[in-house]
């Protein structure tokens, strides 16, 4: 069983910034494959960028060039950085992890991009 909590959420004006947070519980985080999803009432859950244990990195086209997302594997966290956000960025944003073939989800981080 693996459990993440997200942190970092919040209210932020177009253009600005936030990096939000998911640390994961047990010992062997390196090799999760870590994905960050959003989601907006009435609408499916969306994948935002992906991290591999090896590092690899995908993104939504988006996001792209606007976000970054990274891992500390010393600290059990993942990170997404998220640069000039825009009002369509508001969302719930999840953490998952991937683990094997079951997937783990944290309890989401509201942020809403409004000036």
């Amino acid at each position: 069983q693996v459990q993440l909590v997200e942190s970092g959420g919040g209210l932020v004006q177009p253009g600005g910034s936030l990096r939000l947070s998911c640390a994961a519980s047990g010992s062997a985080f390196g090799p999760y494959h870590m994905a960050w999803y959003r989601q907006t009432p009435g609408k499916q859950r969306e994948l935002v960028a992906t991290i591999t244990g090896s590092s690899s990195i995908y993104y939504a086209d988006s996001v792209k060039g606007r976000f970054t997302i990274s891992r500390d594997n010393a600290k059990n966290t993942v990170y997404l950085q998220m640069n000039s956000l825009k009002p369509e960025d508001t969302a719930v944003y999840y953490c998952n992890a991937a683990v094997g073939l079951n997937h783990y989800w944290g309890q989401g981080t509201q942020v809403t991009v409004s000036s």
